[in-house]
């Protein structure tokens, strides 16, 4: 089953260069959904409210329940029922092998030479659901949420606010993937208001902490993947293997509390700085899809122990953006230009190091990255950043900025283009509503 997803890989990437598949769909230009992309979701509409999976092509959903009978090949024909779920888990749980042969499958039935749904009014017209008028959901039902720490440039940074340059790095992080637990049951799908949190601060070192809302609000530009199949209780995952636990990738924006953070952190790690809202967009792009865009992994020195080494290429090269929207300005501003390549620790060696000591990874479990930040300024990947701890103001149409104001909209996109390929990530989109005081 190994050798027949990487035989597929190396198809595709040629295929790039070679005549492109198209869908009897419409893609229009620039589209995020081409169908080279293919990325899973969770959506309803109004005239079927059942949460159901779905695949975005162009401006549509392919709802998978209405056309599972077309699913034949010889692992689904006796799965056909997975596309009945109201969630991913039970898909993701199924491994590379299933996850290939659907791809297959869509590919085929969304081409312009398959006539099975093209030329089947009936079927499209309960098949194909247009975006604007679906309701999406969360892709799974995330059961652990872990936080990374995976960028060596946004690490340094924050270190070298706190502790100065020459203590930027812990003495751990060029050792392993620094990482810590995070809340599951506050994670909410693109679109989703949260408010200002409140908390214990302490402004004043001299003083003793007070209560009140966070002031110094913040976003974090993070990539996240849902795992597959996962592992027994006390078995690890070997990272030859972690590929294969590995079942897509979303954008992700981990709303910070820089205030409450700071004072609560030590010696435990973040809390309620943390968990009080993290936004996902709803797409889940696979690996297959991103397969064409791989790049060598950065030079890791020291080299870590060897159950985290791995000679095979897993960074990605896709391009980041974050715009802030304040509610008087007209249109977003940029404020970040980053790429995922810029993470030091791969997916690969998080995953590996989360279940090296046993720890069980199931089905839609969510890992993140961490802050994905670059080496220039404009590709730090958060206001703590931006404004280095809020001495230099951004400069937006409707006032200066060093951390995010009420009724901001935090937009977050990301794409990878080749060969006149574009795929997409779609968006991550959150506002900040003011504190319930």
């Amino acid at each position: 089953e190994f050798c027949r997803a990487q035989c597929f890989c190396v198809h595709e990437v040629k295929s790039f260069r070679a005549a492109r598949k198209m869908s009897f769909v419409n893609v229009p230009a620039g589209s995020d959904f081409p169908l080279e992309n293919l990325p899973f979701g969770v959506f309803s509409t109004v005239n079927d409210a059942r949460h159901r999976m779905g695949v975005a092509i162009g401006e549509e959903i392919l709802d998978l329940s209405a056309v599972k009978s077309l699913f034949t090949g010889p692992v689904l024909s006796q799965q056909q029922d997975v596309f009945d779920e109201p969630t991913l888990n039970r898909f993701m749980s199924l491994g590379k092998a299933v996850w290939h042969e659907t791809r297959v499958t869509l590919q085929r039935i969304l081409s312009k030479d398959e006539a099975a749904l093209r030329d089947n009014s009936e079927l499209r017209a309960r098949a194909l659901v247009s975006q604007s008028s679906a309701t999406m959901y969360l892709p799974a039902t995330i059961g652990d949420y872990t936080d990374f720490y995976s960028s060596r440039e946004h690490a340094t940074n924050v270190g070298t606010m706190f502790r100065g340059p020459d203590k930027a790095l812990m003495p751990n992080w060029l050792h392993l993937p620094v990482g810590y637990h995070g809340r599951a049951s506050s994670v909410v799908v693109s679109g989703t208001p949260l408010h200002r949190p409140c908390g214990q601060q302490c402004p004043n070192p001299d003083q003793p902490p007070v209560y009140g809302a966070c002031r110094l609000m913040d976003f974090e530009l993070e990539m996240a993947f849902f795992t597959g199949p996962g592992n027994e209780l006390g078995q690890p995952i070997p990272i030859d293997q972690a590929q294969d636990h590995i079942f897509g990738v979303c954008l992700m924006n981990d709303w910070s509390a820089r205030d409450i953070q700071k004072w609560e952190y030590v010696p435990l790690g973040p809390f309620l700085g943390k968990s009080f809202g993290t936004t996902l967009s709803p797409w889940v792009i696979t690996m297959e899809a991103l397969e064409p865009f791989r790049l060598p992994n950065p030079v890791q020195d020291p080299a870590p122990l060897p159950y985290l080494q791995h000679s095979d290429d897993f960074s990605f090269d896709i391009d980041l953006q974050v715009a802030i929207q304040g509610e008087a300005m007209a249109t977003p501003q940029t404020v970040c230009n980053s790429n995922m390549k810029n993470l030091y620790w791969t997916m690969k060696q998080q995953l590996a190091h989360h279940a090296v000591n046993g720890c069980n990874i199931r089905p839609g479990d969510l890992l993140a990255s961490g802050t994905i930040s670059g080496k220039t300024p404009d590709s730090f990947g958060s206001m703590l950043e931006l404004c280095w701890r809020g001495e230099k103001p951004m400069d937006f149409p409707d006032g200066q900025r060093k951390f995010l104001r009420d009724n901001d909209t935090v937009i977050m996109t990301g794409h990878c283009e080749r060969d006149g390929v574009r795929i997409g990530f779609g968006r991550c989109e959150g506002k900040v509503l003011p504190a319930r005081t």
